[in-house]
């Protein structure tokens, strides 16, 4: 057995093996002892090898999805070996096979998936600075390609996807993606181009790649090809829903990055949860599929306008007459078909599975009667796209009983009268005990014996028992089959009959309705494209249903798109504070055009101008979306770009100081933005010295303003900056005000024109519990500093000069004297004495 055991794991050094022996999934050596550590399960020892114990540890069979779930979840990949061959014809052990490796991006088990969010698969490739990346949601089938340019353009995808398991290229160096958890490298030849245009032309069953549109796509196909590949390997079998591949272009989306992302705290916030996000508070969806379709909605915003007003059209429509509502409680007790259908295809489908995919079809002639599709073009689209499915939902409610049980293997999940072979079966082993009693009855008064009665035991099967003293009056067809002490035992010919009908009629049952359900699977296999179409309406009814439910609760509005630059907002709240505070969320406007294109926003600390920021880009982000947005009323352009330099943070793993993650993601804004972008600048410069970082964040105001003209928001507490409004027409300043109330400051949240007059920083502190012991001694300082500066810094017009120059570590002074004497020394020719007399020299120069 143990030599079976090697040999398996062999093949699968990288993954626990899961061996399956009995009622228990056992693991022996390095994976015991491992395997024992995460989930805290007894190690023990089974035999000896090379005269030491062998490690095992055990998991029950019925059990083992629990353990999985944890297993995966710390991202770690098991092989399942099941027995294959059969016990009573096997000659020594049991013959073992993998039949599934269970890996992080390749779940499709309910139990060990996230409701709510994707499990990705990603495959990865590099070509110098171009990268070609694919991916695959196989819960419901969605396969993916895209190639990128740049580092930039590769993390921010990665944020975006947020991979369960992302497989790269053995010769990718790259940190962000080799240290991610569920990160493998994978060898070169599995990202192959004709190896990988082959895979998907046998998976797709087509002759080329060009009905997808991504033939010219090479990198993106490498990498498809090896996921393909590598799914087909874990899942050790067909894969019929993975039916299409669809290219993903960056432009037709707004670009966010990967620091956009976090800061705008999408679906996570900075702290790594999922509270107090975005999608916390749009989330209503009443089914698991809808909340992954809106994740993926916000965190992909479109840019073609007529695509978000058909969104738009839905949410209105939607919206009369509460409209949303009916709709919302048909979707209600709906499951999740799309993993459904993945199970399906996998073959590994539940009762209960086809169960909820039942119930989900019944509902398809409710959900199109709910939704209005009068007033939509894409409401009307996406009923089209639920299809109707009158046979197949014949079929299940015919097959499969009302309330089945979670698994097969003890059967009673087919429904009677739908096979009669079945139904025989089930009858033979259901009335054996009436058919006993009937047997009894008619040979006592057979053969007048008064003892006679029919019992069964588990080692002789069914028998007639007489007692001693009548057993020589059986009839001739009566055959001894046992003798106690005082009675004696016979069959009948009638009774062998009938035993090994009720003795196999179980097992033939239960074979039989195996069979039939495996039948089952394969007839609703052969409409897994309709089934998928009609999983992804529902989600996107869910969504729709969800949004116009969360305009009318959180009092939103239609957004304008307007061909003219602009971003023109009436009363803008920021959503998720507001669910936060207790108190009224103050509102407040912005307008940006081509006469005001960057915002100069100044006051305290705490006055909100983080706040402010953010709810600008919320907005434009859910108007991209399609969504109704927190305001009065917005008119805006559509964007290219969101960018957001926000927050302080390192990256001590790459060896980055705060400063520099401060620099790089400046420079990224810097390089990427355009006219169309929306940029967000917090507080640029803070993490150097003073006059450093007020020449940088004035010349990168400077830039944006007058290179770029991004519509910009750049908040600082340089009110040096302030001066570029009278420098530049496109600039202007307004500020968060406060005001100080009996050795108190009140923050009015209000934006307001002009320039802050006062940081009230010493304020903040008092309210953030610094002792007045310090804040006594922080405030005579100021005054010190103050009396020495007559140029008061909040009411300087330009950047002062520095009282001494900062020495520049990259400068050079061609016309030294030092380097004028070296120039002219040759060092090959100097003596020993020569070269001591040079150095006095020069130490004399350098003084």
């Amino acid at each position: 057995m143990m030599q079976q055991f090697l040999r398996i794991k062999r093949d699968h050094p990288n993954e626990l093996l899961f061996y399956r022996m009995g009622d228990f999934y056992e693991l022996f050596y390095e994976d015991a002892q491992r395997a024992a550590e995460l989930l805290d399960i007894t190690l023990t020892a089974r035999g000896k090898s090379a005269g030491e114990d062998i490690p095992m540890a055990g998991v029950p069979y019925h059990a083992a999805e629990g353990y999985l779930a944890r297993l995966v979840k710390a991202g770690i990949s098991v092989a399942i070996a099941e027995q294959i061959g059969d016990p009573a014809t096997s000659k020594g052990p049991v013959e073992r096979k993998v039949v599934r490796v269970v890996t992080p991006g390749t779940l499709s088990d309910e139990a060990l998936l996230e409701e709510k969010r994707e499990q990705l698969l990603v495959a990865l490739i590099a070509q110098q600075t171009s990268y070609g990346l694919a991916y695959l949601d196989l819960g419901s089938g969605r396969f993916r390609l895209m190639e990128l340019e740049g580092e930039e353009a590769l993390l921010g995808e990665i944020e975006r996807l947020d991979p369960a398991e992302l497989l790269y290229h053995e010769e990718l160096q790259h940190g962000a993606v080799t240290n991610r958890p569920g990160a493998r490298s994978q060898p070169g030849w599995e990202f192959d181009l004709e190896s990988a245009e082959r895979n998907l032309k046998e998976q797709f069953q087509t002759h080329d790649l060009r009905g997808f549109g991504c033939d010219d796509l090479r990198l993106g196909i490498a990498a498809a090809g090896c996921l393909i590949s590598y799914v087909r390997d874990t899942q050790r079998s067909q894969l019929p829903h993975i039916t299409a591949i669809a290219p993903e272009m960056r432009e037709d989306s707004v670009v966010l990055d990967a620091a956009t992302r976090r800061n705008l705290e999408i679906d996570r916030n900075l702290g790594g949860t999922d509270t107090h996000t975005l999608m916390s508070v749009m989330d209503r969806c009443k089914t698991s599929m809808g909340s992954r379709c809106l994740r993926r909605w916000l965190h992909r915003p479109l840019t073609s306008v007529p695509t978000l007003e058909k969104r738009q059209d839905a949410l209105g429509a939607l919206r009369e007459n509460y409209r949303f509502e009916a709709l919302r409680e048909v979707l209600r007790p709906i499951g999740d078909v799309e993993r459904i259908i993945t199970r399906v295809a996998l073959g590994s489908a539940r009762p209960r599975d086809l169960s909820r995919l039942l119930f989900a079809l019944q509902s398809v002639p409710a959900l199109r009667d709910a939704t209005p599709t009068e007033d939509s073009q894409a409401l009307q689209q996406t009923v089209t796209a639920l299809g109707d499915f009158p046979l197949m939902v014949d079929l299940l409610d015919r097959a499969i009983i009302d309330n089945p049980p979670v698994v097969l293997r003890d059967g009673g999940v087919i429904a009677t009268a739908y096979d009669p072979q079945l139904d025989e079966l089930r009858s033979i082993s259901e009335n054996a005990a009436g058919f006993l009693v009937a047997i009894e009855t008619r040979e006592r008064e057979r053969t007048g014996l008064a003892s006679l009665k029919v019992g069964y035991n588990r080692v002789h099967g069914y028998y007639i028992e007489l007692s001693r003293s009548q057993s020589d009056d059986v009839p001739v067809e009566y055959q001894r089959r046992q003798t106690l002490k005082n009675v004696e035992r016979f069959i009948t010919p009638e009774l062998k009959e009938f035993e090994d009908k009720a003795l196999s009629s179980k097992s033939r049952a239960l074979a039989r309705e195996k069979q039939l359900y495996a039948e089952l699977l394969a007839t609703l296999q052969e409409s897994l494209e309709a089934l998928r179409s009609c999983a992804s309406s529902m989600a996107e009814l869910d969504v729709y249903a969800t949004l116009a439910e969360r305009s009318h609760s959180l009092d939103l509005c239609r957004p304008e798109f307007s061909e003219a630059p602009c971003l023109d907002i009436d009363q803008g709240r920021h959503l998720v504070v507001e669910q936060v505070l207790e108190e009224p969320f103050i509102a407040n406007d912005t307008l940006l055009n081509n006469e005001r294109r960057m915002l100069l926003i100044t006051g305290p600390n705490m006055g909100g101008k983080s706040t402010y920021m953010r709810q600008n880009a919320i907005i434009t982000l859910l108007a991209h979306v399609g969504s109704y947005v927190p305001a009065r009323s917005v008119t805006l352009s559509t964007v290219d770009r969101i960018f957001t330099r926000i927050g302080a943070a390192d990256d001590l793993a790459s060896g980055r100081s705060t400063f520099m993650v401060e620099m790089t993601e400046t420079a990224n804004i810097l390089h990427n933005a355009s006219e169309r972008s929306l940029v967000l600048m917090d507080e640029v410069g803070r993490g150097t010295s003073t006059f450093d970082g007020l020449s940088l964040a004035w010349a990168a105001a400077l830039h944006l303003a007058e290179k770029t003209r991004a519509f910009t928001l750049f908040a600082t507490h340089y009110f040096e900056l302030t001066a570029l409004a009278d420098q530049l027409p496109t600039v202007c300043n307004v500020h968060l005000d406060a005001v100080e109330h009996r050795e108190h400051v009140v923050f009015m949240h209000r934006i307001q024109e002009g320039p802050a007059n006062r940081s009230f920083g010493l304020q903040v502190a008092k309210l953030a519990g610094v002792p007045a012991s310090v804040l006594h001694a922080a405030a005579g300082k100021l005054q010190e500093l103050e009396s020495q500066n007559p140029a008061d810094s909040s009411q300087a017009a330009a950047i002062p000069a520095a009282p001494i120059p900062q020495g520049d570590l990259f400068a050079e002074n061609p016309n030294h004297p030092a380097l004028a004497l070296l120039r002219d020394s040759d060092p090959n020719s100097l003596s020993p004495r020569e070269a001591l007399d040079l150095l006095y020299r020069l130490s004399e120069l350098a003084d």
